[in-house]
């Protein structure tokens, strides 16, 4: 999944950045476009905002970000989704839960490594 950046909001702009950094890409070569402002004509358009048709509403967390973010491209991009998947379609939502939990619990481990070295290394 690619993503591409596009608000009128520095600082979300700035957050949504970070958040997505090891999905960011051209808005040329993306699958889609997040931004705070509506857009009617593009269908790669990820709108976020406080109302209630928007795709995320605010506020929102990175996971919930990231959950909202692979729904849509899902929606999308059903071809090459199915393509990678080996689950039956029912099962869409929990494989993008079991691809985030394995994310999140690659990470945790990683930070307890982090602190078991840090404290042996004292």
């Amino acid at each position: 999944m690619k993503v591409a950046v596009e608000c009128k909001s520095p600082l979300l702009q700035k957050s949504l950045e970070l958040f997505l950094a090891s999905h960011l890409s051209s808005i040329k070569q993306c699958d889609i476009v997040v931004r705070d402002f509506k857009v009617a004509d593009d269908e790669r358009s990820f709108y976020i905002g406080k109302e209630k048709d928007a795709d995320l509403i605010k506020p929102f967390s990175k996971s919930a970000l990231i959950l909202a973010l692979e729904n849509r491209y899902e929606s999308i991009s059903p071809k090459q989704v199915q393509e990678q998947k080996f689950e039956p379609q029912g099962n869409a939502n929990f494989h993008i839960l079991e691809k985030r939990i394995d994310l999140l619990t690659k990470e945790y481990q990683q930070n307890i490594i982090k602190a078991v070295k840090a404290f042996y290394e004292k």
